[in-house]
């Protein structure tokens, strides 16, 4: 004969696997720190002023 598996016990490890893997997922996407949010939107502002910088200005009064 085969064990006996109480479906009770299995369908509550089964939702408990399901939340901590949401959770997880969760922290993954908004467990950031606030110094490591202004970091980023330092990186942000520091390439936008770099490739302002270095855009050329066009006026269309180009030599023909």
């Amino acid at each position: 004969m085969g064990d006996i598996v109480n479906l009770k016990k299995f369908r509550k490890e089964r939702a408990r696997l399901e939340k901590e893997r949401e959770a997880k997922a969760n922290r993954a996407r908004f467990g950031r720190g606030k110094d490591e949010k202004r970091r980023d939107s330092d990186e942000v502002e520091r390439r936008d002023r770099i490739l302002e910088s270095h855009r050329r200005d066009d006026d269309g009064d180009e030599p023909a």
